[in-house]
């Protein structure tokens, strides 16, 4: 009889701490709810290419803060994901700011498809780990050289499992065919991303950038490979606009320090012209 009651009342016991931490889960599942829906921040996250570090986007962010007028620098936060799955980070990120910037690298940035697969999936994994620090949802997104790749594969393979919202894609000079300029040859990493882009969000606007120094490569990847980019955008996202930039500051590794690449990140990302009718765009 003694140890009936004993049973009853550790299961009693039992159950009310249960019931406690169910009540404390729910809370802060609520309140991480509650957050996400109501963040005022939309962050424009840049990935740098292959070889690249956090660094990469600095000039282009000091161009961008002196075309910036009278208001006060837009703040930046720098995320490295290391090869053992942790993170490293530096700068800060003010919420009070609409559009912060942060910058996603990674320490092994070597140049390979499969390791342009392992980076999008320690994106999504980054992704992720800000926004349970920060409780955005929309985000715009820039990725240079391999760094449209990243995204690219982010959004064909993680971006449905996460609860994100990427409003406009920005790629510079980026080889959806690496460094291939045949049009009629395709590589495997082409094929895969055609055949997996109707996981692409259909509301996404991307806007792919290439550079050019005689208008068929920008020094390093062929116009052909970033103009490729179509065929794996079209007739699957809302908008998909080819840009085609040349002159000074035209080759690839000073595309984010181009003038007009700041220019565009300006009106199409940071003022949102996305409904602005420039001759020079080629539409789907």
């Amino acid at each position: 009889m003694r140890t009936s009651k004993i049973i009853l009342g550790l299961s009693t016991i039992l159950l009310i701490v249960i019931g406690i931490f169910s009540s404390i889960w729910m809370t802060k599942q609520h309140h991480n709810d509650h957050a996400i829906q109501t963040a005022r921040i939309s962050p424009v996250i840049f990935i740098p290419g292959s070889s690249a570090t956090i660094n990469r986007f600095d000039d282009m962010f000091t161009s961008i803060n002196k075309q910036s007028k009278g208001t006060p620098a837009t703040p930046v936060l720098k995320l490295q994901v290391n090869k053992d799955g942790s993170y490293t980070y530096s700068g800060k990120l003010a919420t009070n700011n609409r559009q912060p910037f942060i910058v996603i690298g990674f320490e092994d940035n070597s140049d390979s498809y499969d390791n342009i697969k392992r980076q999008a999936k320690w994106l999504s994994s980054a992704m992720n780990a800000l926004q349970q620090t920060y409780h955005f949802r929309d985000f715009s997104a820039i990725g240079h050289s391999n760094g449209g790749l990243d995204w690219t594969e982010y959004l064909e393979n993680y971006y449905n499992i996460n609860d994100f919202h990427i409003k406009t894609l920005m790629t510079l000079g980026t080889p959806y065919n690496f460094s291939e300029s045949s049009t009629t040859k395709q590589t495997a990493m082409l094929t895969d991303l055609m055949d997996n882009s109707d996981n692409l969000p259909t509301d996404l606007t991307v806007y792919s950038v290439a550079g050019s120094e005689d208008y068929s490569d920008d020094g390093i990847v062929p116009v052909q490979s970033v103009l490729s980019g179509k065929y794996i955008f079209q007739k699957q996202v809302k908008k998909y606009t080819q840009i085609t930039v040349s002159g000074d500051n035209a080759e690839h590794s000073n595309l984010p320090e181009n003038p007009e690449v700041v220019q565009l990140i300006q009106e199409y990302i940071l003022n949102n012209k996305s409904n602005d009718n420039r001759s020079r765009r080629a539409d789907k």
